[in-house]
């Protein structure tokens, strides 16, 4: 898919001179050089492939930003404009554009974006076997605890919930699982991406998604991605309430900032969730720091 939202000229660049597997994201402002996320390390890309040299970079122009969404967006800003609304487009196979420019507000509602300025492209990785470490932390015999899987923006959550899941599945586990997968990104579309026992329901509010998906699948886990506003946290306690348990994320860089956030007051105060999966940067994406019971007490080291 990154072939036919990037011009032949950069995709050629990276797809030859770059590995592209090891790329997590391709950041493009309006007048600066293109910067590549490899791993944990920030590079320029230059017509030769990856460069630190300000004076070898490609520089994006906002025409190259607008083909971009243009492209994404399959030639109709329109169709895509609930997405943009909210800051972001993904496209078939996961990835996801987070898009820079001119919120347009009427009455206090955000009618769309304009003037467009940049773009993040987000490439989603499959990383095998990545939620093992973990794996046997999170389930107590046949049970799967209510588990909160937190990280920085970039730091793995999203593929650790891909790979758990399918963990679940190549280990003959055969709970329904609901995957709620809101902004598009946890099923890759891949054959396999989600295991045998998955069903989706895809961008769609968790408000909703909780209790239709509750009501007319009967899921014995719901797999969600980033939860922050109240009325997340009010859908994921209507499921716990309901008897499904809850896997989900939160953008989230420790333990003490978590238990800062807003909106999560209930969910500490009542040790909904009985597992918190912390991972970090800290040697590339997906570094796993620890895992905590609901007494916030560490029940494994990280790596």
């Amino acid at each position: 898919m990154l072939e036919k939202i990037l011009s032949d000229e950069i995709y050629n660049i990276l797809s030859k001179r770059v590995n592209l597997n090891s790329v997590n994201e391709i950041r493009l402002r309006a007048g600066k050089p293109i910067v590549l996320l490899i791993g944990s390390q920030r590079t320029f890309l230059g017509y030769n492939g990856t460069t630190s040299n300000l004076k070898e970079a490609i520089f994006a122009s906002k025409v190259m930003v607008e083909d971009i969404i243009f492209r994404a967006s399959e030639c109709s800003i329109y169709s895509v404009n609930e997405q943009i609304k909210k800051g972001f487009i993904v496209t078939k196979g996961g990835i996801r554009l987070g898009i820079g420019g001119d919120l347009i507000e009427e009455n206090k509602v955000i009618k769309t974006m304009t003037n467009f300025s940049s773009v993040n492209i987000r490439l989603p990785h499959e990383v095998k076997n990545c939620s093992l470490p973990a794996f046997d932390y999170l389930i107590d015999e046949n049970d799967i605890y209510n588990t909160l899987v937190l990280s920085p923006p970039g730091a793995g959550k999203t593929t650790f919930l891909r790979d758990f899941i399918c963990q679940l599945s190549e280990r003959n586990y055969a709970y329904n699982v609901l995957v709620l997968d809101e902004r598009g990104e946890i099923d890759l579309g891949r054959e396999g991406c989600i295991g045998n026992f998955s069903d989706k329901i895809s961008f769609a509010k968790k408000s909703i998604g909780f209790e239709n998906g509750i009501r007319a699948l009967s899921p014995n886990i719901i797999v969600t991605d980033e939860l922050g506003q109240a009325e997340d946290i009010d859908a994921v306690i209507y499921a716990i309430n309901c008897g499904v348990t809850v896997f989900a994320s939160v953008h989230c860089d420790s333990m003490e900032s978590f238990m800062r956030k807003p909106n999560f007051e209930r969910i500490i105060k009542d040790k909904l969730f009985q597992r918190y999966v912390l991972l970090s940067m800290r040697k590339g994406p997906g570094t796993l720091e620890g895992i905590y019971n609901e007494n916030f007490s560490r029940v494994k080291l990280g790596g």
